[in-house]
């Protein structure tokens, strides 16, 4: 019964130990679908063969220590094709839009710090304490936390109650010379406005006309709506003018010219007059108007029988000329332009 029960035990073990064996074996043998990746041991994939037994000071040789180094077992490439399949169902689904406040969705703008940077304020750090100063509004509304975002195309931006340009827009100041033509182009091959900015990408057009005799200031701009509202009489954008006539001059010829001077299209008035400089017959005027008529200026000192010999625009509502020099172009400060908006309510 001993021999019967021992031998019967020693069939059992046996058994399980060619099972291991068959599995070991199977296990080291790879399918076909898996025959492109290592299976580990020092067998080359697809041959079956496992590596030695390892033996002292010879660790990692033994079957365990190669199963322990197998890679994940490669997937069927039927079960790959069906998980490319659901990624590319996933994928191509419309993303759904959640509003803003659902917790986890995406914030839509750019943080308040940023714009004002990128519109020339500043350094982001130093836009973030205009921020902390209570200096920055946004839809009329004083911002008095950081991490706000906005959305440069709709909402309205303003440091110090003046208007940030937060778009893509630009704004450039020409001193003009005399004999260039107030056009971005002339198809007579004259000097014009356009010859000034031919390395700019985006397309400028001028705000406003001079005579092209008449020096001085001129803006030039890519915002539309900013270079209408400057030039439209309902906004009354004041001009301001420095013009050399001959003299002697009557005391109420500042009187007459604000008083209206008629001309054959209609009155026109000036909004000041005053005497800049006197040497001799030599008089250096200065005559400020918001009318835009072609010539106005030069047109209506002559009626008051004082031809104009030369004549300079000094400022175009809060933009002065200053020292700049003749032919030069300059960028628009970021006050500036916020002053402009704030001269026709943008």
């Amino acid at each position: 019964m001993r021999s019967s029960g021992r031998n019967s035990g020693n069939r059992n073990y046996r058994g399980a130990g060619n099972q291991r064996d068959d599995k070991s074996k199977r296990a080291g043998r790879p399918r076909p679908e898996e025959r492109r990746y290592d299976v580990g041991g020092h067998g080359t994939a697809g041959s079956g063969k496992q590596g030695k037994p390892g033996g002292p000071g010879k660790p990692g040789t033994g079957k365990k220590a190669v199963q322990g180094r197998r890679t994940a077992p490669a997937r069927p490439r039927e079960y790959e094709a069906q998980i490319e399949e659901r990624n590319r169902a996933r994928h191509d689904k419309p993303q759904l839009k959640l509003p803003k406040t659902f917790p986890g969705a995406e914030q839509e703008g750019e943080r308040l710090q940023k714009v004002l940077a990128r519109a020339g304020l500043g350094s982001r750090r130093a836009c973030e304490e205009l921020i902390e100063q209570r200096r920055v509004e946004v839809n009329g509304k004083i911002v008095t936390e950081q991490g706000l975002r906005v959305d440069p195309e709709k909402d309205e931006v303003k440091v110090d109650g003046l208007t940030v340009a937060t778009q893509a827009y630009l704004f450039f100041a020409l001193n003009k010379p005399a004999g260039v033509v107030s056009t971005m182009e002339d198809p007579e091959g004259r000097p014009c406005l356009g010859d000034y900015v031919t390395n700019r990408e985006t397309r400028l057009f001028h705000v406003g006309r001079l005579d092209t005799e008449t020096e001085g200031i001129i803006l030039l701009t890519n915002h539309g709506e900013l270079a209408n509202r400057l030039t439209h009489p309902r906004y009354g954008v004041t001009k301001t003018y420095l013009a050399a006539i001959q003299g002697p001059l009557p005391r109420d010829l500042g009187r007459r010219l604000k008083d209206g001077i008629e001309l054959e299209d209609g009155y026109a008035r000036a909004d000041s007059f005053r005497v800049v400089e006197n040497t001799g017959k030599n008089y250096l005027v200065e005559v400020a108007l918001h009318e835009g008529r072609k010539h106005i200026v030069r047109r209506m000192l002559a009626e008051a029988g004082f031809p104009v010999d030369k004549l300079v625009r000094t400022r175009f509502g809060p933009i002065a000329l200053g020292d700049q020099k003749s032919g030069w172009l300059r960028r628009l400060t970021n006050t500036e332009v916020g002053m402009l908006m704030n001269e026709v309510g943008l």
